[in-house]
């Protein structure tokens, strides 16, 4: 059930990101959500798109380097402590956080937040007793 995300490192200049961008737009792939941290050189742009084998090959044909990497999708309450309560679960299970981003599309009082775990599966594993909902591509994309 892990999604796959691509990452690009991406020059810290203007231009940079409408370069990814074109390169999505004219082979038609839309980005559901996207995460960018910086440094003073570089940048890391995290994206999730249904049509992440497609967008992998259109911007390495352009020239980016991509790494795809398998997160998680975790359903949030959106309310205040909703956070808070998920973190709780995962600190009882020793489930390291490497980073997140949240977004929301459209689901009443949740929020969707991704995570990127050291092993993925195993998170998986650790949470299937959980009262946690783990959003699948199929939802996230559609």
């Amino acid at each position: 059930m892990p999604i796959k995300q691509l990452s690009l490192f991406v020059e810290n200049r203007p231009g940079s990101l409408s370069a990814v961008c074109k390169v999505l737009k004219e082979n038609n792939l839309s980005i559901r959500t996207l995460s960018l941290a910086d440094t003073q050189q570089f940048g890391i742009l995290r994206l999730l798109l249904a049509e992440h084998e497609q967008a992998r090959e259109a911007l390495e044909k352009a020239g980016f380097i991509v790494k795809v990497t398998d997160v998680l999708a975790l359903e949030v309450p959106d309310r205040p402590g909703g956070l808070a309560d998920i973190l709780a679960i995962l600190d009882r299970h020793q489930l390291s956080v490497e980073y997140m981003y949240a977004f929301t599309f459209g689901m009443d009082d949740k929020a969707v937040i991704v995570f990127r775990f050291e092993d993925p599966l195993h998170a998986i594993e650790l949470l299937k007793d959980e009262p946690i909902k783990l959003v699948k591509a199929s939802e996230l994309f559609r």
